[in-house]
């Protein structure tokens, strides 16, 4: 399995894994700023003048009266930009764009004009395409930076990770011998005082079965009394085949969350979508998004964003390079612009700290004793500026605070002129309640007899384990 010496054996694979790590990032971070090149937003003076020059070949001849080409060649000549801004504003250049001694002298000008704005169409058709191209490319560099990021912050985890085999393993393999279960080889792990991660190749040795969560709770024993667990993706039973588990330290924190909503007045399905994710050992992420209008169109979109946005975040990226690849993968592949609003908040179970990411989200309501936070962000929806930047924001969040999150359907429904205050007045005269409860009240509060846009509302609680 592990060789004589497991323990030094698996230090020095951590060693020789996190340079090779370190080092791999370094080159994707590389290969990512070599690729960096400027988008163009509008055709240049070269564009025009290439496009006058294709004209005058292929409409005059050796005709030369009007040296319009050759006048605007000059550094000096402003008629290419004028031409460029005239072609952008309206399209196409008219006769009213032309020179008067073009218009009163050149018996082919229809001809030119008209090949004139083929040329230039043809130009801006290239640049679009081009700068299509570049977006993509800019969506795999996106990504190669925070893979790079993500393999240096594993590389950092790897270095920096305390070996506490030598402290613990005693106490762990003679808890488990104690219940007919022999440890072949241990290795426990402690991340920057944070949690600790155990990994035990054992086998039963009286024939029977051990869950993981039996275990779990031995281990827990032998490491202090603090409750360990299995992640979902390990197996379930020990059997008296050797077989490698997982185990981790129970996180400080526990959450719960609850959601209420409500469709449009006419409309059998919310524009809203909403996701709860734990499936990341230690973290929560919740995830709300609103689609432009109502229906099964809105559905879709805001369905889309907040899936990518869990798989990306699940995967290991970043909140804001996730934000961003977003952005451009809506930019990139709709048929029409169809923004949808970005509501992600991502919790720290073993510090509390939250951490949101907002693209044209409400604000985020902290309820807790001290009364009512918003967390605020300028309003971009997704897929609707190219170099959008999401707003990141974070936050401790204590025992028995309450994160509501919200569409812009719940505050406009709100009564009174002061919308915002009103709901967080409403919010401080609630306080904090059972997640699912509180959710319910807070659409109750908002929704009239009329519902003039679909409404949703996350409300997520947190606690202190007392275990």
């Amino acid at each position: 399995m592990w060789g004589r010496n497991p323990r030094r054996n698996m230090t020095d694979v951590n060693v020789y894994t996190a340079r090779r790590l370190d080092d791999m990032a370094q080159s994707l971070g590389l290969l990512a700023k070599n690729c960096e090149d400027e988008i163009d937003h509008g055709l240049a003076r070269e564009d025009a003048l290439a496009a006058m020059q294709v004209s005058a070949a292929t409409v005059c001849g050796s005709c030369s009266r009007c040296n319009l080409y050759r006048d605007s060649e000059k550094e000096e000549s402003y008629y290419p930009y004028y031409l460029l801004r005239a072609f952008e504003q309206k399209g196409q250049v008219e006769f009213a764009d032309m020179p008067r001694f073009f218009l009163e002298t050149c018996g082919r000008r229809e001809e030119y004009l008209a090949q004139l704005n083929r040329n230039l169409g043809r130009a801006a058709m290239n640049l679009e395409w081009k700068n299509r191209f570049l977006e993509s490319r800019d969506a795999v560099m996106v990504q190669f930076r925070e893979l790079a990021r993500i393999l240096e912050e594993f590389a950092q985890q790897l270095e920096s990770a305390s070996d506490i085999t030598a402290l613990c393993g005693r106490a762990v393999r003679r808890v488990f011998q104690m219940h007919h279960i022999a440890v072949d080889n241990l290795l426990l792990m402690e991340y920057r005082g944070r949690y600790r991660e155990a990994w035990l190749t054992m086998h039963t040795t009286n024939g029977r079965c051990v869950t993981t969560r039996e275990a779990a709770q031995m281990l827990g024993r032998a490491m202090g009394g603090k409750r360990w667990y299995a992640p979902r993706d390990t197996r379930t039973l020990i059997t008296r085949r050797p077989s490698a588990i997982r185990f981790l330290e129970k996180e400080s924190y526990q959450m719960m969350a609850g959601v209420a909503w409500k469709a449009k007045n006419g409309e059998t399905i919310s524009g809203d979508n909403y996701m709860y994710s734990d499936d990341v050992p230690g973290e929560v992420i919740l995830s709300l998004s609103d689609g432009m209008g109502s229906g099964k169109q809105a559905a879709t979109e805001s369905r889309r964003v907040v899936e990518l946005a869990q798989q990306l975040l699940e995967t290991g990226f970043s909140a804001r390079s996730s934000f961003k690849m977003i952005n451009t993968i809506l930019l990139l592949t709709s048929k029409q612009q169809r923004p949808a609003t970005l509501d992600v908040a991502c919790v720290d179970l073993h510090t509390g700290v939250l951490e949101a990411m907002k693209l044209g989200a409400m604000g985020t309501f902290i309820v807790g004793e001290g009364g009512v936070e918003t967390l605020v962000a300028p309003e971009v929806p997704a897929g609707v500026l190219e170099d959008v930047e999401p707003a990141l924001l974070s936050r401790k969040l204590w025992d028995d605070e309450r994160i509501v999150m919200i569409t812009d359907g719940i505050l406009e429904a709100c009564p009174g002129e002061d919308k915002e205050k009103n709901l967080r007045e409403y919010l401080e005269y609630l306080g904090p309640q059972s997640p699912q409860e509180m959710a319910e009240r807070i659409l109750d509060f908002a929704a009239g007899e009329m519902t003039r846009d679909d409404m949703t509302v996350v409300v997520a609680g947190i606690w202190k384990r007392k275990d």
